[in-house]
């Protein structure tokens, strides 16, 4: 018999394959894995194969990332970072810090801002002006449906009392009308427009820091949810598409191609060439991403019901839907005859109808084609619409990470939801009863790309380093190999990278490597699991 190119004997082994969970041992042959078993796999040592001990340690599956922007994470790692702290003055010290330490930068961008941080989740230009006056500032905040501008930004823009706000946007307002400084989700790109752009060496660069970081967090493919331009920001599609041609793109990457909200059906022959275009080695376009709804947190998800006041009484604002229903599924339709995957942005529980209606008329029209439609966030889910994603073949998209007791949560969400709406939200043990498919990501840079965090909350519901005890809706925790299946094989699935994501004889060896078994400590220290080695098609791109 042959012998391995590389085997990890002596520890625990969890394959996310339902026909054998756990070994103890496996052999990879090349870029595919040759055996999994126990000492049986030990007879593939020769004298050149490299044995890795994983005596107190943990082989798992690659990670995967259903949604998450690499490129722009990447990106915004060389800009002013914003992430890891809610105090203002914190902020405003960096943003100063930032400015002085890039005298040249015609402006100050970058991010990471949490809206608990402020009242209503509403900073000012004026606390911007205070640090940085004479040059413009646009800073998105954590989720990046919103931006904070300084005074010298809105009038670079023209913004004034007299701008209407954009048919998908908010400019939040001075009691006379003045743009205080805070722009929502479409009214950012009336700035964004006038920054800069990056270059491709920019994108590249931002692409390759984002790799680096993914694979030391055990990351070994992902799907981008936003190929092409939105709201000011650069196609960061050349950057993989380089990367991919010169080889240096290590992970395996499915990219989501922006569907433009402004437009319509006459998109769809753009988005065939572009899937052409863009697939070479190990990066593929095959999937077309809607966003139809905004975030909770602004009161632009789309609900089936108002929001409340902040004395409980429902308001008139019962969100956004960014693409018209009805049009919708005739979109989702042709797309679908296409043998386009369809990526939903799906938060408020109409937003989230409305996409599965949309998979529903697609597969009436067409029959089901295999294309495995996702939704991502699926914050607010109507009871009655859990069902339907198993009976349409509709895979749930989940961002753990969000799915716990924060302040963005309990001072901005809640409260605006009402107790029966609230209790409604990440319902991933349901989706899993009612059987769904659960694929996982992270939608960095809204939030930290560490799958183990993820992890953790999915199994605690509860933040790594909690120490009040609240659980949040503990009857939708999963259960830790349901949790890791969903960040590995159920994401693999949604890539369409069916011979990666569990660790079977023929499956290609995109492995990570764990400190422990984090199966046999207890779950409130999930987090505490840190990644050692990631290798991808047997190739080692990460030790730590």
């Amino acid at each position: 018999m042959t012998t391995a190119d590389l085997v990890f004997t002596r520890g625990a082994v969890f394959t996310a394959d339902p026909a054998r969970t756990r070994a103890t041992s496996l052999a990879v042959v090349g870029d595919r894995i040759a055996a999994v078993g126990h000492d049986d796999v030990r007879e593939l040592i020769g004298p050149g194969t490299e044995v890795v001990d994983l005596r107190g340690k943990l082989l798992l599956p690659g990670f995967q990332d259903a949604h998450i922007h690499a490129v722009f994470g990447g990106t915004e790692l060389a800009e002013c970072d914003l992430t890891g702290t809610v105090g203002v003055e914190e902020y405003l010290g960096r943003i100063r810090a930032y400015a002085d330490a890039h005298p040249d930068h015609l402006w100050i961008t970058g991010g990471g801002w949490s809206m608990e941080s402020f009242d209503g989740g509403v900073p000012t230009r004026q606390l911007l002006d205070s640090v940085v006056p004479d040059r413009p500032v646009l800073l998105s905040n954590r989720d990046h449906h919103g931006a904070w501008a300084n005074t010298r930004a809105l009038e670079l823009a023209g913004i004034t009392a007299a701008t209407p706000d954009p048919a998908d946007g908010r400019i939040e307002r001075e009691p006379d009308g003045t743009p205080s400084g805070m722009l929502q989700e479409g009214a950012t790109a009336l700035v964004s427009r006038l920054v800069p752009a990056s270059t491709p060496a920019d994108r590249l660069a931002g692409l390759l820091r984002a790799q680096k970081l993914l694979h030391s967090l055990g990351v070994t493919g992902w799907q981008d949810a936003l190929l092409g331009v939105f709201s000011g920001r650069p196609d960061p599609s050349d950057a993989y598409l380089t990367a991919a041609r010169d080889g240096s793109l290590t992970a395996r990457v499915t990219g989501a191609l922006w569907w433009d909200r402004e437009r319509g059906a006459e998109q769809i022959d753009e988005l065939v060439a572009l899937r052409e275009k863009l697939s070479h080695g190990r990066f593929r376009a095959r999937s077309v991403k809607i966003m139809q709804d905004g975030i909770a947190e602004n009161f632009t998800a789309a609900m089936t019901s108002p929001y409340l006041d902040g004395c409980g009484c429902a308001t008139a604002n019962s969100g956004l839907s960014f693409v018209d229903p009805r049009e919708l599924r005739s979109h989702v339709t042709r797309l679908d005859a296409l043998d386009f995957q369809v990526h939903f942005h799906a938060l408020g529980d109409r937003a989230v109808r409305e996409a599965l209606d949309a998979i529903e008329a697609a597969v009436e029209a067409n029959g089901h084609r295999g294309n495995r439609h996702h939704l991502a966030h699926l914050q607010v889910v109507h009871p009655d619409d859990l069902a339907r994603f198993a009976q349409l073949g509709a895979i749930a998209n989940i961002q753990p990470l969000w799915a716990a007791h924060e302040p963005q949560m309990d001072e901005l969400t809640i409260p605006f939801l009402g107790p029966e709406r609230a209790a409604w939200q990440y319902p991933f043990g349901d989706l899993l009863r009612a059987g769904a498919t659960l694929a996982a990501g992270s939608d960095w840079p809204v939030s930290s790309p560490d799958p183990i965090e993820g992890l953790h909350v999915a199994v605690n519901r509860m933040e790594p380093g909690a120490t009040d005890g609240r659980v949040f809706l503990p009857e939708q925790r999963l259960d830790l190999a349901t949790a890791v299946a969903a960040y590995t094989a159920g994401t693999a699935h949604v890539n369409g990278l069916d011979d990666t994501g569990s660790l079977r004889p023929g499956n290609l060896a995109d492995l990570v490597v764990l400190d422990r078994d984090i199966f046999t400590a207890p779950p409130e220290e999930i987090a505490e699991a840190r990644v050692v080695r990631t290798y991808v098609g047997g190739t080692l791109v990460h030790a730590a």
